[in-house]
């Protein structure tokens, strides 16, 4: 009998499946589609209007689907300076370029713009950061923002019945005025919805320029004294017990499968790198190159080669003078 989704459909849609296996977000699962990228049982398919189950063999890229693995968390102290992005058209540098490459293939938990800074959740599982990025989740995320100009109390609290700024509007925003520093104010700020530079654009309205964003909390999650640059992965359990079963079985988060390699994921099509390192996950670990003393090369007597100086020429015995 065939798996059926939610709604009684069998199976579930192809771009959803490809998140949930850590390659990437829903939205780039169906760019990837559109471009060809991606196979079914051998017909490669151009729309993401598909629904597939465990069954069907998919290929990313000539690689199949990896098994689904545990779904995991890690907390990221954003630097500034950096793009919330895999790859940047304009060349700037990056977050996951920035992350160690012991981590698996991430996908972050909504975004930060390139001059904001402090927690970012990241995921291997597409389904849980999708599920977490919806406003019907109700995830209060919390700012510390710095900003040149004055404000008062009273315009603060009228943000909580919302606000509509060049025809866009934003919901609920709790604010509040800690203190006044030179030209500059320091604010606490909390919102549920996270548009596009909400805080930037709201403040902006009210006469102010933001010069410093920290995001300091996501729902339950919260920045503490992680260091600038550093990940950290939530405990399995910690996960589990934070999100609850609702959100758990919303997300289809899984728990109980084994881990991944320690090696993130690079499509085969990205470079001759990328090949390199698809290469290298199927052999399996690698020793470090430090592991011990290099052999000297052989000759195909078996004899060992001479030592060459920079130059090219033998290595002489005894040191020149």
């Amino acid at each position: 009998m065939a798996e059926k989704n939610s709604k009684g459909i069998p199976g579930e849609r192809i771009a959803k499946v490809i998140a949930r296996a850590g390659l990437a977000s829903r939205r780039e699962a169906e760019t990837w589609i559109a471009s060809g990228r991606v196979s079914v049982n051998g017909a490669v398919i151009s729309s993401p209007a598909l629904n597939v189950t465990p069954r069907d063999r998919i290929v990313v890229d000539g690689e199949p689907l990896p098994q689904r693995v545990r779904t995991r968390l890690f907390r990221y102290h954003k630097p500034r300076g950096l793009v919330t992005t895999h790859a940047d058209p304009e060349g700037r540098p990056t977050i996951f370029r920035a992350l160690p490459k012991r981590l698996p293939r991430l996908i972050s938990v909504g975004r930060l713009d390139i001059n904001s800074e402090g927690l970012l959740l990241l995921t291997n599982d597409g389904g849980l950061a999708r599920v977490l990025e919806l406003p019907a989740t109700g995830w209060l995320r919390r700012y510390r923002v710095r900003a040149f100009g004055r404000v008062t109390q009273e315009a603060l609290d009228r943000l909580r019945e919302g606000i509509t700024v060049a025809g866009i509007h934003y919901g609920a925003i709790e604010a509040t005025l800690d203190r006044e520093q030179g030209a500059n104010v320091w604010l606490t700020m909390g919102l549920r919805e996270g548009k596009n530079r909400e805080v930037r654009k709201v403040l902006e309205h009210l006469g102010l320029r933001v010069n410093r964003l920290i995001r300091v909390s996501y729902g339950p999650f919260e920045l503490g004294p992680l260091d600038d640059g550093a990940v950290e992965e939530v405990e399995t359990e910690d996960l589990r017990k934070t999100l609850g079963p609702e959100l758990a079985t919303q997300a289809n988060a899984d728990f109980e499968s084994p881990l991944e390699h320690e090696m993130p994921f690079v499509p085969a099509h990205h470079s001759a790198a990328g090949r390199k390192l698809q290469s290298e996950i199927q052999k399996g670990p690698q020793p470090p190159l430090d592991s011990g003393p290099r052999a000297r090369p052989r000759d195909r007597n078996g004899r060992k080669k001479r030592r060459r100086d920079r130059t090219g020429g033998p290595r002489p015995k005894y040191p020149r003078p």
